[in-house]
């Protein structure tokens, strides 16, 4: 029973560090290709009225908020990024059975990283996928966004769930 319990937690392990890792590798490529090929603040429409790729940085969090110059920004940025890997870790650790954690942690970790290695890198975030319809525009974002978005629906979702049963 034991062996089996360790080799369920090698695999999901296994599971998690792969798509972490594959969140990871497709935020910095993309985000690679569009500081290579994109002036700042350089639009391309992909779909008319719909979907532009938009090249900006973003101080900030989430829709630019907090965003600035500010050296402490980025500090605190780097320390919240940090802490919540960690605690998404341990709580992976602790529910490493559950297929909706597993890929949940395992996006938003991705996604975190990629994050943060941009602020490391840069001192900001890239962004550059832009949506809009018509006269509402959402704020540019990037592929970790989206990881850790999707990622923590699924955490949501897992919750819901385990509160159902």
């Amino acid at each position: 029973m034991i062996a089996g319990i360790e080799a369920k937690k090698l695999q999901n392990t296994l599971y998690f560090l792969l798509i972490a890792i594959a969140v990871l590798a497709i935020d910095q490529v993309t985000k690679e290709a569009v500081i290579k090929h994109f002036a700042l603040h350089q639009s391309k429409e992909i779909i008319p009225g719909f979907f532009h790729i938009t090249y900006v940085r973003n101080t900030g969090a989430a829709f630019g908020i907090l965003s600035g110059k500010e050296s402490w920004r980025l500090y605190f940025f780097l320390v919240i990024g940090t802490v919540a890997l960690v605690s998404l870790f341990q709580f992976f650790y602790s529910n490493y059975k559950d297929p909706l954690v597993v890929i949940g942690t395992a996006m938003v970790c991705g996604g975190a990283a990629g994050n943060i290695i941009d602020r490391i890198r840069y001192g900001y975030v890239v962004d550059f996928l832009d949506f809009f319809w018509g006269p509402y525009h959402w704020p540019a974002f990037n592929v970790a966004d989206s990881a850790i978005t999707v990622g923590v629906l699924l955490l949501l979702l897992h919750f819901l769930l385990k509160g159902s049963s």
